[in-house]
């Protein structure tokens, strides 16, 4: 017996998908930040919140492995990126 998801695409497209939202959002964001005057709306826009891992050590007899910290940049217009890409996908696919 075989369950059927309610989407037709892999998850790996919809990592693709969110992955090229993000990048299209983090340059929304560049640019706002370079080009938009300085006010309330910058100020909005260009606004994240950055959560962060730290350092991970990975101690194995034969070799040790570090890695990390891990931080990301979200804002309102990364979330507007994110959106644009499924939209794009969405009509596309």
């Amino acid at each position: 017996m075989t369950f059927k998801g309610s989407s037709k695409h892999r998850p790996g497209y919809h990592v693709a998908v969110l992955a090229s939202g993000f990048v299209v959002g983090g340059l929304l964001n560049a640019v706002a930040r370079n080009w938009l005057p300085t006010g309330a709306v910058k100020e909005f826009l260009t606004t994240g919140v950055t959560p962060s891992l730290g350092h991970i050590d990975l101690d194995l007899v034969i070799f040790q492995l570090g890695i990390g910290p891990f931080a990301t940049d979200v804002s309102l217009l990364s979330l507007v990126g994110v959106l644009i890409a499924y939209l794009i996908a969405r009509s596309l696919f």
